[in-house]
């Protein structure tokens, strides 16, 4: 294994600045370093749904626990990414997996007639805010694509269909814990 940390603090931030994998260093409010962020945040939102599920009474944790650890090994080799310009890490067999899993999980699932709310149980509610978080830094990691032009087209496309992902899964989830969608009322204010 190469470096490990074994001291935490470097006290190289401190002037407001941080160091990217290439050596450069950049304000702590750049665009790469929000972006890269996102990424974190939603991986530690994918930790959380993991942790949930694994306490749940949801049949097949294993196959859940197999997908949301794959994503997040994507999502840290993602981080790799944005903390290395022009580093390529993320493979397209990550997006076709994601797109065959919405697939599997989908076919189980009744047609949407209705918006959903993002509400349910605490694995779909947990899968619907990671959703939210994803589709963040996907909008942060296009603006630092925009700007850069140096994020690969698998590394857009993780993110976007990483969120596809979540939003199968959190029906997938209410579902597998005994509920439905909770809907979106059009003409809720005639009920007050």
């Amino acid at each position: 294994m190469g470096h490990r940390l074994s001291k935490i603090y470097t006290r190289t931030g401190d002037s407001g600045t941080t160091g990217l994998g290439d050596g450069s260093r950049v304000s702590k409010d750049d665009l790469r370093i929000e972006a890269l962020g996102d990424v974190d945040e939603l991986n530690s939102s994918i930790g959380v749904l993991r942790s949930q599920i694994a306490v749940s009474k949801i049949e097949d944790k294993g196959t859940w626990d197999k997908s949301l650890s794959l994503i997040q090994h994507w999502l840290f080799d993602l981080g790799g990414e944005v903390c290395i310009p022009n580093f390529n890490l993320v493979q397209p067999l990550a997006i076709e997996y994601l797109e065959n899993e919405i697939d599997r999980l989908n076919e189980d699932l009744p047609m949407l007639k209705d918006f959903i709310l993002p509400a349910g149980s605490l694995a779909c509610s947990y899968a619907h805010q990671a959703r939210s978080v994803c589709r963040r830094a996907e909008r942060r990691l296009m603006a630092v694509h925009s700007r850069d032009q140096n994020i690969q087209a698998p590394s857009l496309q993780l993110l976007n269909r990483l969120s596809d992902w979540l939003f199968v899964a959190s029906r997938a989830l209410q579902r597998a814990e005994g509920g439905t969608e909770v809907l979106w009322q059009k003409n809720i204010n005639e009920t007050i």
